[in-house]
């Protein structure tokens, strides 16, 4: 009682204490996805992947039915500050599920908030278009396996796609994309092969010079592991039959097949045979590749976009050693390779 008495006095003087953490957000029940799907009734995907790998391309195409609408990088789950920021902090857990608060019927409403947050931004766009089932694409190169539990946690009704393309072309593509925007985060030996590069090309294709670091090759084909891993994992345990992967190698060789898959997955009513010419059409064009070579022709050129298999001309001995000691056992098990050499 005294305890209290004290508390209750410190509490008039010097006002509420302030906490430093909110307890950890409660995952969305099935009876509050039932009762917000009554306001926001569109069928949801979200298309994961590592950067370069592909997914921006996958967005395009899947956009091409007449059903399915996508637009990219809202980075609900896979980019800091998260969707999930808008109520982790003790100050919203204190408003959204106070006793006092008639509206939350006992429960934090963050979830609700969130999903609400999530529904509207999509729905907008879809309902414009005029169509019923409706995504985000939004790689990740970071956040993997807590990207798909946060998913999960807001949209455990939704389709997740995982689109996965062979580290060693995601490699080139990120390396290249560094160097033509020329990114703060370049080494002092980066750039030295940036200008050796635009001044003869030649060692860089014939096998004697490398274009990465060793530094480099480690982190983006541990992150490469790390997104492989984890996103598969978790998105067959908490998805089910509602997670699908995807190689881009595939969508690259057999692009109607690989997109009627998808579509079916995503639950189209009808798949037209005149979408295959339509998909042709759209990957004959190349956004990214239009410009990278408006930041830096010279570097830009010497990469063809979006190709399979640019790693065989450009990768040393080397290279291909230190990117099998961290990662060989996932380009086998993805069918990149047969076995380790």
């Amino acid at each position: 009682m005294l305890s209290r008495l004290k508390n209750a006095a410190r509490i008039l003087v010097k006002g509420d204490p302030k906490r430093n953490n909110r307890n950890p957000i409660p995952a969305i029940t099935l009876e509050e996805v039932a009762e917000i799907r009554q306001f926001f009734p569109r069928e949801k995907f979200f298309v994961f992947g590592h950067a370069r790998s592909g997914t921006t391309l996958l967005m395009r195409l899947v956009r091409l039915h007449p059903e399915v609408h996508c637009n990219y990088q809202a980075h609900f789950f896979t980019r800091q500050p998260l969707l999930k920021s808008l109520v982790n902090t003790p100050d919203a857990e204190e408003w959204l599920s106070r006793k006092s608060n008639r509206w939350n019927q006992g429960r934090d409403l963050s979830p609700l908030v969130l999903r609400a947050v999530a529904d509207f931004i999509m729905e907008r766009d879809a309902a414009r278009e005029g169509k019923m089932i409706v995504g985000d694409k939004s790689p990740s190169s970071t956040i993997h396996g807590q990207a798909v539990r946060d998913m999960h946690a807001v949209y455990p009704d939704a389709k997740l796609v995982h689109l996965v393309r062979d580290g060693r072309d995601v490699l080139i593509s990120e390396r290249f994309r560094n160097f033509v925007e020329e990114s703060r985060f370049l080494s002092a030996e980066d750039r030295r092969i940036i200008e050796d590069l635009r001044r003869d090309q030649t060692p860089f294709t014939n096998g004697t010079r490398s274009i990465f670091t060793e530094s480099f090759i480690r982190r983006v084909a541990k992150g490469w592991v790390a997104n492989l891993q984890e996103t598969q994992t978790e998105g067959h345990r908490l998805f089910g039959n509602n997670f699908l992967g995807i190689r881009y190698e595939d969508l690259l060789a057999a692009p109607f097949d690989e997109m009627g898959r998808l579509w079916k997955f995503l639950g189209v009513n009808r798949i037209s045979r005149s979408l295959e010419k339509t998909i042709k059409t759209e990957m004959a064009s190349n956004p990214d590749e239009e410009w990278q070579a408006k930041r830096d022709d010279g570097i830009a050129s010497f990469l063809p976009k979006g190709q399979a298999g640019n790693w065989t001309r450009l990768f040393t001995t080397r290279d291909k050693l230190i990117f099998d000691e961290v990662a060989g056992n996932s380009l086998v098990a993805w069918k990149y390779e047969k076995s380790l050499a």
